[in-house]
């Protein structure tokens, strides 16, 4: 049995998505048998995680030089098992201000040991990245589980485990070995509000630094794919800029940055709580040009009789020199992901609410003014076909370039030119096969692979993620 299996989804979500990656324009330019192939690649890839952890570094504050040196010296007290030669720490030659880190594994062959404790679906995917398991996580364990007890963590596929078993024998993947933080009674008896960390893992199956509260003002998680989305946005300094939907502000924040602090980034989200991250993140790095709004997006236009205010929210038309619309979407593009319950209805969704956005957007975009738009989803229907959408309904709209363009060309099956899919990027985990490299110092593989090597897979193995670029012409 493979370490990862593929991704378990409802019967109707992967018909639909089999049907997507097997429309008429992919069949009749690759054939049914190389399709179908690709179309399981990408099932299997998407429940493992990516091969790289991307860091984002807050260059505002400090240097790339200075936060490399910081983040050497964290990842070798924490992997103090390795040695210094063990694991790399790379720079990118395409985003100087990001750091790539490879993710050791999968080790195949860790010790299970009989103590099982079992952890929800989203507990496990963060497991998979570095995370230790927090006890609001643990859905069961041992009945004598104490402090220190050795125990080996499962992710529960399918949702099964009834929570507070002694045991469970269903679906479940094994995703390391970790210490007890907590004993048994302190999860499931104590009747307070459950918080900390209740396994310490210290032989995961993909082992990855641990980031939690880690140099939190020099740098900022994110894949990959997000970080390319405000370099192809381009900010300038002194330029007034609107993200749409920011929550939890990673890309506002870098926005910010690139900026060099100067100018005005509007962030956007209707979830206040969601919005309080937000103001947290711009503190954490010390970027003062970000103004956050509690506000739905769809209703950010002012109109006749909304008005306009001064500085926030609803906005007049032609407000801003660039927008980046990151969409609420389907999602189905995170990795690692290894169970997705949502029926196909909820997947299908989203492409409403995002052309209400992109509508809004368009509106509030200066002429000459840059759109981006981006989803972390692997559908036709929220990517590519939202761009014939808007190239059809907003003549004003001219499909650029994009720089970096570290992804591939947009997918064929929603009648796109050649040209025009060129100018997309579509970040997509099939592109790496199943038995794809993973970095091991132990393997004489992996010690003969150069830098360029490396951050090729890099720039393949990411979450699945879409970014289109459009320019509004006077």
């Amino acid at each position: 049995m493979p370490v990862f299996p593929k991704i378990s989804l409802r019967p109707e979500v992967e018909h639909y998505l089999r049907n997507v990656f097997k429309n008429t324009e992919l069949l009749d330019a690759f054939g049914p048998e190389r399709t179908e192939q690709k179309f399981e690649t990408l099932l299997t890839r998407l429940s493992q995680p990516p091969a790289f952890t991307t860091v984002r570094l807050n260059t505002h504050l400090a240097s790339v030089e200075c936060i490399r040196d910081l983040l050497s010296e964290e990842i070798q007290k924490q992997l103090k098992d390795l040695r210094k030669c063990d694991f790399r720490i790379l720079s990118h030659p395409k985003l100087p201000d990001v750091l790539l880190i490879p993710v050791i594994g999968p080790r195949e062959n860790l010790a299970r040991y009989s103590s099982e404790v079992i952890v929800g679906v989203q507990c496990g995917n963060a497991v998979l990245r570095g995370a230790h398991v927090f006890a609001p996580g643990i859905v069961s364990a041992p009945k004598f589980m104490k402090v220190g007890d050795v125990v080996s963590v499962f992710s529960d596929i399918d949702g099964k485990c009834t929570r507070g078993a002694m045991e469970f024998q269903g679906n479940k993947v094994f995703v390391g070995n970790g210490i007890a933080e907590m004993n048994r009674s302190s999860i499931f008896c104590s009747g307070e509000p459950l918080k900390g960390i209740g396994i310490r893992m210290t032989k995961p199956v993909c082992l990855s630094p641990c980031f939690d509260k880690v140099l939190s003002n020099h740098i900022f998680l994110q894949n990959l794919p997000s970080v390319v989305v405000g370099h192809v946005l381009g900010p300038v300094p002194g330029e007034r800029i609107l993200d749409m939907c920011a929550a939890p502000g990673g890309k506002t924040t870098h926005i910010a940055a690139l900026m060099h602090d100067q100018g005005e980034v509007i962030a956007m989200d209707k979830i206040a709580n969601k919005l309080e991250r937000i103001k947290q993140n711009a503190a954490l790095l010390q970027l003062k040009c970000i103004k956050a709004y509690c506000f739905n997006g769809t209703k950010a236009l002012a109109t006749d009789a909304t008005g306009s205010t001064t500085d926030g929210p609803p906005f007049s038309p032609e407000s801003f020199d660039r927008i980046l619309l990151d969409a609420p979407c389907s999602g189905l593009g995170q990795r690692p992901n290894m169970a997705c319950t949502w029926s196909l209805k909820e997947v299908l969704s989203y492409q409403p609410l995002q052309r209400n956005l992109f509508t809004v957007a368009v509106k509030l975009l200066k002429p000459g003014g840059v759109l981006v738009y981006s989803t972390c989803t692997i559908t036709l229907a929220e990517n590519e076909e939202q761009v014939a959408w808007a190239l059809q309904t907003f003549p004003c709209l001219r499909l650029q370039p994009q720089e970096p363009h570290l992804g591939g060309e947009g997918m064929m099956g929603a009648c796109l030119s050649r040209d025009q899919l060129k100018q997309l990027q579509r970040f997509d985990p099939a592109c790496v096969p199943a038995e794809g490299f993973r970095f091991n110092p132990e393997e004489e593989e992996s010690s003969q692979r150069t830098e360029s090597d490396f951050i090729q897979q890099a720039n393949k193995d990411t979450i699945g993620f879409f970014i289109a670029k459009f320019v509004k012409v006077p």
